[in-house]
């Protein structure tokens, strides 16, 4: 008598695989069911996306953490009310240091050679604090490019960004003596200049109307030079640059005469300030002789102030340093293409697939 076989049982279990658009990687989740036995759930393991993640994701990621200056804990919560993504905050964090690797490999170097052939730049910095420390950000940039770096403030730190140690344009700065060893034409910023003018104008008005009025012969100058470039022209007429050259001294003078004899501390830091108008006036009238020059050094601390904004929104601080120089690099792309007209989120898409976005030129044409 023949016995009849009991029919096949079939269990099927189903996954959802995922090519990545970044780099062409399957990635394929393991499945976690229970009705799943181990031994199964390791062969359904594949390998993972070199990437990291969907490069939709990561951009998003990166917008959070590098564009809008939010905490990785504020971003992760905001990336999953927004997305229901729910990504680790150490995940999260990598963000950056993933983008700043992907920038390092040409963006860097394309930037500071486009700096290195600029006519005019600004330099600056601003301290940022990091993994207990003091550490300064440092930043080379114009109207349309931006370089940041992050070290100490000596003079071998500055040098390190790799575009002003042989740069030769005109550098526009604040008063810091770490840039006079720079080979640059340089240029003083008019606004630091009468933010010191001020302090000691508005300590004694009666005594010191020096201050007063050597402000007013820079702000005459500007108003000159503004009309001028309004006109197209490519100097001030010599007979302005006279006029403005002799108020110069006048106010220098006057400044000698009130603070003579006098040896009060006001009087010590009025001396000073009449001693570094005096030392580098071709510097600080540097707008006036060159009308490619501009009257501040405005476009170096906008380009800086994000630093300050992360720093706030962040307690205070960065974890490491590593993670401040990875925020100055990923904020360099993301400035300058900003200053390009480019949206951010659009950056980002493009540094996470097919690479880092290059500018063609030092401005657009």
């Amino acid at each position: 008598m023949c016995r009849r076989r009991r029919p096949w049982k079939i269990t099927e279990y189903r996954r959802i695989s995922k090519i990545c658009p970044g780099c062409g990687t399957l990635t394929a989740a393991g499945c976690d069911d229970e009705a799943v036995p181990v031994v199964r759930a390791q062969t359904l393991a594949a390998p993972a996306c070199r990437c990291g993640s969907d490069p939709r994701c990561a951009r998003g990621r990166a917008l959070l953490t590098c564009a809008h200056y939010l905490p990785v804990g504020r971003s992760r919560e905001l990336l999953e009310a927004l997305t229901a993504v729910d990504v680790s905050t150490g995940f999260l964090a990598g963000v950056r240091g993933r983008a700043a690797r992907r920038l390092e490999r040409n963006f860097l170097a394309h930037m500071r050679q486009l700096l290195a052939a600029a006519p005019v730049l600004h330099a600056g910095e601003t301290p940022g604090r990091a993994a207990g420390a003091l550490s300064c950000v440092h930043v080379a940039c114009t109207g349309y490019l931006t370089s940041m770096h992050v070290g100490d403030r000596s003079a071998k730190t500055i040098d390190a960004g790799g575009v002003l140690a042989e740069y030769t344009g005109v550098l526009v700065r604040d008063g810091y003596a770490g840039y006079t060893h720079l080979p640059a034409v340089h240029a003083w910023c008019a606004a630091h200049l009468l933010r010191d003018l001020r302090s000691i104008s508005d300590a004694d008005p009666d005594h010191q109307q020096w201050a007063l009025a050597m402000a007013g012969v820079l702000l005459d100058a500007h108003h000159a030079d503004t009309q001028a470039r309004a006109a197209s022209a490519d100097a001030l007429d010599p007979a302005v640059l006279a006029a403005i050259g002799n108020h110069y001294l006048g106010a220098l003078a006057h400044g000698s005469d009130e603070n003579r004899r006098r040896e009060t501390e006001l009087a010590a830091k009025a001396a000073t300030l009449i001693t570094r108008f005096r030392r580098y006036e071709d510097m600080i009238l540097r707008f006036a002789t060159d009308l490619s020059v501009p009257f501040t050094n405005n476009e170096a601390e906008r380009t800086l102030r994000p630093v300050e904004i992360r720093q706030r929104t962040s307690s205070g601080c960065w974890r490491t340093v590593e993670g401040l120089a990875d925020f100055a690099i990923v904020h360099s792309y993301l400035d300058t293409a900003n200053k390009w007209g480019i949206d951010k989120l659009h950056a980002l898409r493009q540094l996470f697939t097919t690479g880092a976005w290059l500018l063609p030129a030092l401005a657009p044409t």
